[in-house]
């Protein structure tokens, strides 16, 4: 599965960790975290954005430790699992070079009632940013190209 989450799929597959370099689909994802017991989908998408501090962003560029950001996110899908009881957690990274307005992360927390998919969707993200081995180089405008920190 690249950066589309098959809905063939569906019923059988309850985590999905993925680093990729196509397109993420949230439609896809979202239609793979609907199940008949769950009352609740929430997803989080990180999406590039044209500034940051202050300075205009053109675009970002995403390299990662492929099998290790994928291991590092399971660990967080079972911490999820571990502190809400929660199953059905999917996590899609793209890398290589993004525009304006694309998906870096996908985020789906699927669960029976909200609080909980609330919870573990903002405790993915945070944990993700904190572990997962993947680095972000934003290209600026005024043509400067920087490392940004992992947490930012």
């Amino acid at each position: 599965m690249s950066g589309r989450a098959d809905s063939t799929l569906r019923g059988t597959i309850k985590r999905v960790y993925k680093i990729t370099s196509e397109h993420i689909e949230p439609d896809a994802l979202f239609e793979w975290s609907l199940k008949p017991h769950h009352g609740a989908v929430v997803t989080f998408a990180g999406t590039v954005r044209d500034h940051s501090d202050g300075r205009r962003t053109l675009r970002l560029e995403y390299e990662a430790y492929a099998e290790m950001a994928e291991a590092k996110m399971r660990e967080v899908g079972e911490e999820i699992r571990e502190k809400w009881g929660i199953e059905d957690v999917a996590m899609i990274h793209r890398v290589g070079t993004l525009e304006i307005g694309e998906i870096s992360i996908l985020i789906s927390v699927a669960t029976p009632h909200r609080k909980n998919a609330f919870e573990a969707c903002s405790y993915a993200i945070d944990r993700v940013k904190q572990i997962v081995p993947v680095w972000k180089k934003e290209i600026r405008a005024d043509g400067e190209r920087e490392w940004v920190e992992r947490n930012s």
